[in-house]
C-alpha cells in the first residue's frame, strides 16, 4: 500500500465517523457505557475532529 492510498483510506474511514457522529447527533441516538448515557457534547466535538482529520488526508492525496 502506498502513500496516497493510506492517505485516502484514513481519509474516507475519518468522515464516515464525523458522518456516523453527525446523524447520532441529528436523529437523537443515545449512548451507553456501563449504564451511563453519554451526552451529545462529545459527539459534536468528534464531528469537528474526525471531519478536519479527513480533510488533511484529502489534501494529503493532492500532493
Amino acid at each position: 500500500m502506498n502513500m496516497r492510498t493510506f492517505c485516502t483510506l484514513a481519509a474516507a474511514i475519518f468522515a464516515l465517523i464525523a458522518l456516523l457522529q453527525l446523524i447520532r447527533i441529528v436523529m437523537g441516538w443515545s449512548v451507553a457505557l456501563n449504564g451511563v448515557d453519554v451526552p451529545f457534547w462529545p459527539s459534536w466535538i468528534a464531528v469537528v475532529v474526525a471531519a478536519a482529520l479527513s480533510l488533511v488526508g484529502f489534501r494529503a492525496t493532492r500532493s
